[in-house]
């Protein structure tokens, strides 16, 4: 029989060669702007975090000292993407290459944010590039830094504050992707969820954690890998849950700390 075509997924990739810090978000050609005013509106819209700091870290392969810097644990390596069309799993996709936000976290009196091993001290020993779900050494980094208000008891509050204050921020970027022109693209891709009727039944069994004050995963958020409007593994119960190809590939599946 023939095979039937459940959904179909289009990406188009924006390669990123220049980033910069500016007053407002923009892309221009290859180059992001980033809005370094929108850190202090970040810090006010929550009263758990006291602190955050902005940079860009220049690819490896272009600055190797840039690397050589004191970090505190990453939380998260994040792609820039956003959905133009339908929902994740299905319609278009813009997504940026050439950029990634990593996403570190302290509080006050200096307890990392992470779980059950923490990757704080020097980023050129921390994090091993060229990985599935880690920047090459042609990549930049923004790398947001974001302080936690002390002396408060370890629960999901304090980590997904983190979250929610970079998710916002990239959130204003992926405002203005969806706006570009899919005909410049560096890159376009498509990738179908079919059904084979007769052809044999394929499952991937991917086992995560949802436990504890602080360690979760997320689903279907809003965005592709996003956080906000994503629904808790802990809050479900850890039920099983079945995704299709292609909503995997669209970042339905968000990993916290």
């Amino acid at each position: 029989m023939e095979e039937i075509v459940m959904r179909r997924l289009a990406i188009k990739s924006f390669h990123i060669e220049e980033v910069e810090m500016g007053s407002t978000v923009a892309l221009k050609g290859k180059k992001l702007l980033l809005n370094k005013n929108r850190v202090q509106e970040l810090i006010d819209a929550d009263d758990l975090i006291t602190d955050i700091k902005l940079e860009v870290i220049e690819p490896k392969a272009k600055n190797p000292a840039d690397y050589d810097r004191e970090i505190n644990t990453i939380m998260d390596i994040i792609p820039i993407s956003t959905k133009v069309l339908g929902t994740l799993g299905e319609g278009l996709t813009h997504t940026l290459t050439g950029v990634y936000v990593m996403l570190t976290g302290v509080d006050e009196d200096g307890r990392q944010m992470h779980e059950f091993g923490s990757s704080e001290g020097r980023l050129a020993e921390q994090m091993v590039l060229g990985k599935c779900g880690t920047p090459s050494e042609n990549d930049y980094i923004i790398h947001m830094d974001v302080t936690i208000k002390g002396g408060l008891p370890y629960d999901r509050h304090l980590p997904n504050a983190c979250f929610k204050a970079c998710d916002d921020f990239i959130q204003d970027i992926r405002a203005i992707l969806k706006r570009e022109d899919g005909r410049h693209a560096s890159e376009s891709h498509e990738f179908f969820d079919k059904v084979r009727p007769g052809g044999k039944k394929v499952v991937i069994v991917k086992q995560i954690a949802g436990q504890g004050a602080m360690y979760d995963n997320q689903l279907f958020s809003d965005e592709p890998s996003g956080f906000e409007g994503g629904t808790s593994i802990i809050d479900m119960c850890n039920m099983p849950m079945i995704l299709s190809p292609n909503e995997y590939r669209d970042g339905a599946l968000r990993a916290l700390v």
